[in-house]
């Protein structure tokens, strides 16, 4: 048997790699010789008496539960028998049918992934990290996943998977590969579009992610540790619009304990009829006390970006972005103190721009959020996720805080300027060398300068 010591997947029957080479002598129920077989090294364990016994009647009434009903098991030799018999299961391998999904007939796990895994892509990068000694452009790779939204090429994936790529290529699941363009993406929503030169490409089918409860199956295909290519696994939604931090980003995520790995990232999460309801993003990885931990994976809600990921197939850039218009801070107890305040948190305006949301409202330097609609703030990180719930046009309550008195003002949130999106995105996108944030070469994940806690994938 091959062995190797690098390959994780080939095992052997012994320790040292050798194959049996040994023979003992096996005797027939009529007192003859019987053929060689291999001889195996048994060593004796120590148990409990009474739970060798148990363990015993437990391996009688399995024998006996297994020959009735016609499982593979060894059969005692019925009298005047020369030979001992086999039962072996004459069970057809199952057949999986190919059901479209249509929101209202679910699926086995079988079906959902014969439905999409067509649909499903996965993303290999590569740019220029710096130069070495000699002044030759040192090459960095990673690998992703993402999902096919129209059939004319249109592909959505994570931002982090192709920011600062100056290539990306996408193989389709029976091996085509095309050379993918750029599109759009929005950083704060960690979500991103690209495109291929393809016709009568498979799409998926999204579904309604606020519709997922605790406890319900769901699936994600992807192509973890970039090698195990279209791979599903399979768990529960452990919770709903759990927020958590990501590079001092704030996301609102839906957590599952479904098994997720560097490489996964963009790919979808489905439902149990075979929807994408989510965009896999991030795993929990180690807690704050150096604790290794599994089974806590994080996917981007569906319905927190459908009409983003409209707008960049539309538009390149996400043009309805809610947008204040201030300059923030993170109030401290420090300038709390320095400006005689009697709050203590929220987030300071330090420039209010003329003609922005802001303005209109009357928010001006020195005011203090302390609140948005329901949602208490009390961080920059708080506002920006408040933020995220909203749209340009839509309408909010804030409660400010003034040194002569608090005031409830209400907005109408102004939209991002397009120019300033796109200069970010460019700048992010095509940074050229010395990009710190994208990989390490080694294969690693990317860490948080905050809490180390949550790791983008990369391979």
């Amino acid at each position: 048997m091959y062995n190797d010591e690098h390959n994780l997947y080939n095992y052997t029957y012994r320790k040292d790699g050798s194959e049996l080479s040994h023979q003992r002598e096996t005797v027939r129920p009529d007192g003859q010789p019987g053929p060689q077989g291999p001889e195996l090294e048994v060593k004796p364990v120590k148990k409990n008496r009474m739970g060798l016994k148990i363990a015993a009647l437990a391996l009688s009434c399995a024998l006996l539960g297994g020959a009735a009903g016609g499982g593979a098991v060894w059969a005692a030799s019925q009298a005047g028998q020369d030979e001992s018999e086999i039962n072996v299961s004459s069970r057809p391998a199952a057949q999986v049918s190919l059901r479209s999904v249509d929101g209202k007939t679910a699926l086995s796990d079988a079906e959902v992934y014969a439905a999409n895994v067509n649909s499903v892509v996965s993303i290999r990068t590569s740019a220029t990290a710096g130069y070495n000694f000699y002044g030759q452009p040192v090459e960095t790779a990673s690998a992703g996943s993402g999902f096919v939204l129209s059939a004319d090429g249109y592909i959505l994936t994570n931002y982090h998977v192709v920011k600062g790529a100056e290539t990306v290529t996408v193989t389709m699941y029976n091996g085509d590969e095309f050379s993918a363009q750029y599109i759009g993406g929005e950083e704060d929503y960690d979500i991103a579009v690209i495109k291929v030169e393809a016709e009568n490409l498979q799409p998926v089918t999204l579904g309604d992610s606020a519709t997922l409860n605790v406890g319900d199956h769901v699936l994600a295909i992807g192509n973890p540790l970039g090698e195990l290519t279209f791979s599903m696994t399979g768990g529960m939604v452990s919770c709903v619009d759990r927020a958590i931090n990501v590079d001092g980003t704030p996301f609102n995520m839906i957590q599952t304990d479904t098994s997720i790995n560097p490489g996964n990232s963009g790919g979808p999460l489905f439902n149990q009829y075979g929807e994408v309801v989510g965009i896999v993003s991030a795993k929990y990885s180690q807690s704050s006390n150096g604790t290794t931990v599994e089974g806590l994976g994080f996917a981007i809600p569906m319905n927190d970006v459908f009409s983003m990921v409209k707008d960049i197939m539309t538009n390149g850039y996400v043009s309805n972005r809610a947008y204040l218009g201030i300059t923030p801070q993170t109030l401290t107890e420090g300038t709390a103190a320095q400006f005689h305040y009697d709050v203590t948190s929220g987030v300071f305006i330090n420039y209010v721009e003329p003609d922005s949301a802001a303005d209109k409202a009357g928010l001006k330097m020195g005011d203090v959020i302390t609140k948005v609609d329901d949602t208490d703030i009390k961080s920059v990180e708080d506002l920006n996720l408040a933020k995220k719930k909203y749209s340009a046009g839509d309408t909010a309550t804030l409660e400010v805080y003034r040194p002569d008195g608090s005031v409830t003002v209400e907005i109408t949130w102004g939209a991002a300027p397009k120019e300033e999106q796109v200069q970010e995105q460019q700048a992010q996108q095509y940074p050229g060398s010395g990009n710190e944030n994208y990989g390490n070469g080694n294969g690693g994940y990317y860490s948080s300068p905050f809490e180390d806690l949550f790791r983008y994938f990369y391979r």
